[in-house]
């Protein structure tokens, strides 16, 4: 079947299953990744593996083995890729909720910028959480804190929610550990620290244009203060009647996100800086540097803070370990799941031959291929409401053109843009949509002129930044 009509196929199951079936995104991209495995042309798999540095013996073999094992080895390939980073990062976050690190980490950041930039505070803790913690469990945590702040400022309510929103939605699209860009980077062979470090400088300007939205849709049309239609945090419902005491040490809280971020980054501004300047790293050095900035490595040592940190705090509580343990995995392991299928399609996609095609159509490479990939991820989130399906989709059908060669410019501009194209344009198909619409008591009308308007304008900064970088700094 040609590689146009087979890519069709694979996003017409997942955007049918998941909008009108609701079927699981990890059943629906399975099923899309069988789909188009059962459906390439031998020929065309033969190519790919050809291409990959297979002899014609070994493309032919694989070529012919059943599409269901080519399914599975690609899933298996993308769990060993991600697997431990994923699972590591979502026992870092159970345990800073757990412990109250969390909330400690939230009061440092609040004591030390005042109450006067309390909207700062709140994005900033957002961004800093977001990283190793889910957008919506972030959001959950600090709600309520954002609710007292306004009871007792009797202003700013909507200003407070947005900035946690802007803060928090923008880590969790653009920095690993969180599963999108963290596949994403896996996809384009970009190494994580670098995209952490471009996650962090870039969706850093994005979530400033977000507060500056935040502010002036703030001073035109207040959000008046609401009651919470539900939970949160309950820890932070009563955040201000809990002594620093009773909570972990700042520097601890922070370093189980903190101590990764150090060793991936770490490692990849030494060997950066080594190779600008000629020089050669001692072998016992470089092979330390290695050793600790793997990202295996550097998550499980962040969990073990991040395990030492509620041990403590709970006075050596082993059931309080267990159940973060097991929390912990059942939600990562949900995840873990969606983003192995996902790998598993975009595998498939590869192999189908949907590269030649798109290379034909002479779209690879130059200045206008950066919105037209930010495009077709905003069209898949806005379809289909998942931002991190959006981006497993779309880095599946872009990521063999993803060359620097090819495009003239690092991947790493691709990852970004991919990453900010999974903001627009969130409304009722999105679960996050009525989360923050539910927890904050914002009616649908308001939550579409805050939140949505507000993730669009992010977006778009963030993709006018990454054009502008791509071409004064292509980095190839």
């Amino acid at each position: 079947m040609d590689p146009l009509l087979v890519l069709l196929l694979g996003i017409v199951i997942v955007f049918v299953g998941i909008l009108f079936f609701k079927l699981h995104a990890f059943f629906t991209l399975t099923l899309a990744a069988m789909a188009v495995a059962a459906f390439s042309s031998p020929d065309l798999i033969i190519g790919y593996w050809q291409g990959e540095g297979k002899t014609a013996a070994e493309a032919a073999s694989l070529a012919s083995s059943p599409f269901g094992l080519r399914v599975a080895t690609a899933f298996g390939v993308t769990c060993g890729k991600i697997g431990i980073v994923i699972c590591m990062a979502s026992i870092i976050g159970k345990c800073l909720l757990d412990s109250g690190a969390a909330l400690r980490i939230v009061r440092g950041i609040l004591k030390a910028l005042g109450e006067k930039r309390a909207p700062a505070a709140m994005g900033a803790s957002g961004f800093f959480l977001g990283i190793p913690v889910f957008f919506d469990t972030v959001f959950y945590l600090l709600i309520p804190l954002a609710k007292a702040l306004a009871a007792s400022t009797k202003r700013n309510y909507g200003l407070y929610v947005l900035a946690i929103i802007a803060g928090g939605s923008i880590a969790h699209s653009q920095i690993p550990p969180t599963p999108g860009p963290l596949f994403v980077a896996e996809q384009l062979n970009i190494d994580i620290g670098m995209m952490m470090i471009s996650g962090i400088l870039v969706g850093g300007i994005a979530a400033y244009s977000g507060m500056l939205y935040a502010k002036w849709i703030n001073r035109r049309k207040p959000i008046p203060f609401r009651e919470l239609e539900e939970g949160g945090d309950e820890k932070m419902q009563h955040w201000d009647e809990i002594n620093d005491s009773d909570l972990p040490a700042l520097w601890l809280s922070m370093t189980p996100i903190l101590l990764p971020l150090i060793l991936l980054s770490g490692k990849t501004i030494l060997t950066g800086v080594a190779g600008a300047a000629g020089m050669e790293l001692p072998t016992w050095f470089a092979s330390l540097v290695g050793l600790l900035g793997d990202k295996n490595v550097a998550l499980t040592l962040g969990a073990c803070v991040g395990l030492f940190t509620l041990f403590q705090i709970k006075k050596g509580d082993q059931s309080a370990i267990i159940d973060a343990m097991h929390h912990a995995l059942s939600s990562g392991g949900i995840v873990l799941m969606i983003t192995c299928a996902g790998g598993a399609f975009g595998g498939m996609l590869q192999q189908s031959g949907i590269r030649g095609v798109v290379e034909q159509l002479d779209v690879v490479g130059g200045i206008w291929f950066l919105p037209m990939a930010f495009i077709l991820t905003a069209m898949i989130r806005t379809v289909q409401g998942s931002a991190t399906v959006a981006m497993i989709t779309s880095v599946g059908i872009l990521g063999p053109m993803a060359a620097p060669e090819t495009l003239g410019f690092h991947p790493i501009y691709l990852a970004m843009v991919i990453g900010f194209g999974s903001k627009p344009v969130p409304w009722m198909n999105d679960s996050g949509f009525w989360v923050i619409s539910k927890m904050s008591g914002m009616t649908e009308g308001e939550t579409l002129m805050n939140f949505s308007i507000m993730a669009t304008i992010m977006a778009t900064v963030g993709l006018i930044v990454s054009i502008i970088a791509s071409q004064l700094l292509p980095l190839i």
